[in-house]
């Protein structure tokens, strides 16, 4: 099984990634961590190229660093993993990626936003279930106590 773990630096990760090696088996499991990195997008003069953009350098390395970490953690845990860090919007993003590499599975998590700051933010989760090409599996955090 081919499973496409989309992260971000959140605890929602730590959700996903314990959500991930409870359920599956690492011997019969390949999976592939993917991070992106969203470009703030303002107008760029007309003599700038649309893909310089100097502040993603250390959003990059940071999103590169997490993928790294996380793919560490997974070997660790007897899976076979390799890992991208992607730039973009998230959600056509994790997409495309699940396509490319022909995933079964997406696993993610949710963050869980509701009213105005889902429909401002978006739902990342919501979008990838959508027009996912496989099946995806949000996790979400346990409900406080």
């Amino acid at each position: 099984m081919k499973i496409l773990l989309a992260i971000d630096d959140s605890p929602f990760t730590e959700a996903s990634i314990q959500t991930l090696i409870a359920q599956f088996d690492p011997a019969k499991t390949e999976v592939r961590v993917i991070n992106v990195v969203e470009p703030i997008t303002i107008s760029a003069p007309p003599q700038m190229d649309p893909q310089y953009y100097p502040e993603l350098r250390e959003q990059i390395k940071e999103a590169q660093t997490l993928v790294d970490r996380v793919a560490k953690k997974l070997q660790g845990a007897g899976f076979r993993v390799s890992s991208a860090v992607e730039k973009g919007d998230a959600r056509s993003a994790i997409v495309d990626a699940a396509t490319a590499w022909k995933s079964d599975l997406i696993v993610l998590g949710s963050h869980g936003r509701k009213g105005l700051s889902r429909f401002l933010l978006g739902s990342v989760s919501e979008a990838v279930a959508r027009h996912a090409p496989c099946s995806v599996e949000i996790v979400r955090m346990p409900a406080a106590s």
